[in-house]
């Protein structure tokens, strides 16, 4: 039985790495297991199978199962698509990104087993393997987050999206600075205990240099956030108004349900438009009407018409757009009575939700996907700027997921956005907690960027996020609850500084120079281990 355990223990280790890694996010919201999540998987690389033959193998294999767990439990929210559709296969959607994201935790994995510190008696050698280790997991992160198109969320740093003093630095390295320091913090977290018993046993006591430094800069993250937000920008208030109509998502496009859709936005909205003095902009989420807006033959281009005819505000809302035979998933602006409509054609596309990748050379899996993405979207070229009719907004028109690429809103701001407003509809993923899990990868756009935020979505989360990542107003009922019919009014700080954030500026200079030190490292190491 104990020769069981011990053989057992490594993988139960690697388990619960990726448990506490999801209790991190929504719905568990644990972030202060980010400290410590990644050290079981580290205790069981370094001090199991060290008589093994393959023991890069089981170094491999044991980050691929903490990767399995942390994705499948944090994106467990994708099978509500199965609930949805009443499909099987959709159910087990998390389970198979999964096993392609878990690769990236891996190799990761892999890495760490060739830079034990040895004894862990010295603190530059701790600190050397901390910082090394560090920047590979930055690596990794980075990484998934653009490979095969990308899906970079719920990077460890994103654990800390409600602890806004903690996550300014975002503002220099984009949101895998935090990651860095708390893959940091957990390299340090094993070799302490380790180095401590080593000199109580030779009774040898060395100044902990390791853990004081990372002390140090922890709390010097803090204070930079605490000095970072008593300096706010030069700002100008903006009325905002945002709809979320709930409209079910099997009902958005079906023809018999499109006078109900019409009357949910005509009366939410006129509930605000009303008012006085009206908001500048009101916006309604992703997809909001039922077919194409441009196009003079529908009923959604008489319902839009009409409305902005009988009001002053400007209307931002999403919709279809069709031209020369390709559809496009859009946002428009339309402003003075329609007579003004601005478009923007989304740029950043979801593979199977928006388009299937090599759809046409594999035709066995297109024709299973196909049920679900029955055509393909094509992607916008340009970042458009929505100009609001108060000449100091220029809106970032950012649809869907496209707040959770830092690399793509950075590319609006340095065009001159100074308001991001993000349309989507998470309707389709139904009360589970990918709308929360989108929110806290959307906040750190704000942080790296320096500039406010709206989210206007179909069924949650809405809400205004300020330039440092706060959420100031978020739409709810009587009870919490976000899943809710309503309108988010209120105004937001609109700065009015030019200037751009060192990020926006130079993009993941940080991350690319994590990969650097981390292609350095490995080189090194096949070098120092090639046989002689």
């Amino acid at each position: 039985m104990i020769n069981k355990a011990l053989r057992l223990w490594p993988w139960l280790a690697a388990i619960a790495t990726g448990l506490l890694g999801a209790a991190c996010f929504p719905p568990f919201n644990q972030s202060w297991l980010c400290w410590i999540a990644l050290t079981p998987l580290i205790i069981a690389i370094w001090f199991s199978g060290a008589n093994s033959r393959r023991r890069w193998l089981r170094n491999l294999s044991l980050g691929y199962l903490a990767g399995i767990v942390f994705f499948t439990v944090t994106f467990g929210w994708l099978g509500a698509l199965g609930d949805l559709y009443q499909s099987f296969f959709l159910r087990g959607l998390s389970t198979l990104l999964s096993i392609y994201l878990a690769v990236h935790f891996a190799c990761w994995s892999w890495f760490i087993g060739w830079i034990k510190p040895g004894a862990f008696t010295a603190s530059w050698r701790n600190l050397l393997a901390a910082f090394v280790a560090a920047s590979a997991w930055v690596t990794h992160e980075w990484t998934r987050g653009w490979l095969f198109s990308g899906f970079g969320w719920n990077g460890l740093g994103v654990a800390l999206h409600a602890e806004w003093p903690m996550i300014q630095i975002a503002e220099f390295t984009g949101v895998v600075g935090l990651s860095f320091a708390i893959a940091f913090a957990n390299i340090i977290a094993v070799t302490t205990p380790l180095r401590l018993f080593a000199e109580a046993r030779t009774h040898r006591m060395r100044p902990h240099f390791d853990l004081t430094l990372t002390m140090i800069g922890i709390v010097a993250l803090l204070a930079f956030g605490l000095h970072r937000v008593q300096r706010p920008s030069p700002a100008k208030p903006l009325r905002i108004a945002a709809v979320q109509a709930g409209v079910p998502q099997l009902q958005k496009f079906d023809p018999q349900f499109t006078g109900e859709v019409f009357e949910r936005f005509r009366r939410l909205s006129e509930i605000t438009v009303g008012a006085n003095p009206p908001p500048d902009l009101l916006v309604w989420p992703e997809s909001s009407m039922p077919d194409p807006v441009r196009d003079p033959s529908t009923e959604s281009y008489r319902f839009v018409r009409d409305f902005s005819t009988a009001t002053k505000t400007d209307l931002m809302l999403g919709t279809l757009d069709v031209q020369d035979g390709h559809d496009y998933n859009a946002a428009l602006l339309v402003s003075n009575g329609g007579e003004s409509v601005q478009l923007y054609r989304k740029v950043h596309l979801v593979p199977f939700g928006e388009y299937i990748p090599l759809r046409h050379s594999f035709p066995l899996f297109a024709s299973i996907a196909s049920k679900w993405v029955p055509g393909d979207f094509t992607a916008g070229t340009e970042h458009t700027l929505f100009n609001v009719m108060n000449g100091d907004v220029r809106v970032a028109p950012l649809i869907c997921f496209e707040d959770t690429v830092g690399d793509l809103v950075r590319r609006f701001v340095v065009n001159g956005a100074n308001l991001l407003v993000d349309i989507t509809n998470d309707g389709w993923f139904l009360h589970s907690s990918g709308s929360r899990q989108h929110l806290a990868n959307a906040i750190f756009r704000c942080v790296e960027n320096r500039r406010p935020m709206v989210r206007a979505t179909n069924t949650g989360v809405t809400c205004f996020v300020n330039e440092f990542g706060r959420v100031t107003q978020i739409l709810q009922d009587d009870i919490g609850n976000n899943f809710t019919e309503g309108v988010l009014t209120g105004e937001i700080s609109v700065p009015q500084d030019r200037q751009v954030s060192f990020y926006a500026h130079h993009g993941e200079l940080f991350a690319e120079l994590c990969a650097a030190v981390t292609a350095i490292a490995v080189v090194f190491i096949f070098i120092r281990r090639r046989p002689t």
